[in-house]
């Protein structure tokens, strides 16, 4: 069913490493045109890069999520480059998981600003033309921790059970325009997420979970494929995955 990707305009936040990364990788090579933001713009750089040389179609603008200035601009030069957006994936995301009692605030700010403030920047920023064109595709990503929360994940089990909501209310505001929706929750997926959790030994007990249980991030990069691929009339609200031998 790729060739529903085939020339589709797609923008992806976090396109720097991870699911954003891979996911860049798998519909460029479907023949879709990718857009990629990051703060890591020396990374961003080189994929386009190396896309451009294989033959596809990318462009890199630095972008903090957090910033809805930047979102705009993502959107834009995509928009400048290629006539129209048909697609966001709203990748971008923290996990510093702690105990509560720990009180560290600074970390509660960063992933409310990225996970749930990132998610509605990006939405923001291309509803107008969604809007416009009467299509689109709205991929936002969530976790199965916003399905679970397990102690020490609190805030990020919060900001992800967020993110179903957000996508459930747009989901029905968008009917008119005949835009799609899909919110994604991954489990462990072998990505950089962990290297956010900033208390050591929370950090350890990750690290460990993830090196006997992650799978690679092209699974991601699949159900993104299938969510996208469907026909115009087939809407994809939720995929949950996880690796076959995560328990919760």
């Amino acid at each position: 069913m790729s060739e529903n990707i085939t020339g589709k305009v797609v923008v992806i936040t976090g396109a720097s490493s991870g699911l954003g990364e891979a996911t860049a990788r798998h519909l460029a090579a479907l023949g879709a045109s990718v857009a990629l933001g990051a703060r890591r713009v020396d990374r961003i750089n080189a994929l386009a890069s190396e896309l451009n040389s294989a033959g596809a179609k990318a462009i890199a603008l630095e972008t903090d999520v957090t910033r809805f200035d930047d979102l705009e601009r993502l959107v834009d030069a995509a928009v400048q480059a290629w006539g129209r957006v048909d697609v966001i994936i709203n990748n971008a995301g923290l996990m510093p998981h702690s105990p509560l009692d720990r009180v560290k605030v600074e970390d509660w700010n960063q992933t409310i600003d990225v996970n749930i403030k990132g998610v509605l920047y990006g939405i923001g920023a291309v509803l107008p033309h969604m809007k416009k064109q009467m299509a689109g595709h709205i991929i936002n990503v969530s976790s199965v921790a916003g399905h679970k929360v397990r102690p020490g994940s609190a805030v990020y089990a919060a900001t992800k059970a967020a993110v179903l909501m957000l996508s459930e209310g747009l989901r029905q505001e968008v009917k008119p325009y005949g835009i799609r929706t899909t919110v994604v929750s991954p489990g462990a997926v072998a990505t950089d997420l962990p290297a956010s959790i900033t208390e050591p030994d929370v950090a350890a007990a990750i690290k460990d979970f993830y090196e006997h249980n992650a799978i690679a991030p092209e699974a991601f990069a699949r159900a993104v494929e299938f969510a996208m691929s469907q026909p115009a009339d087939v809407d994809v609200n939720e995929i949950i995955f996880r690796p076959t031998r995560q328990e919760f």
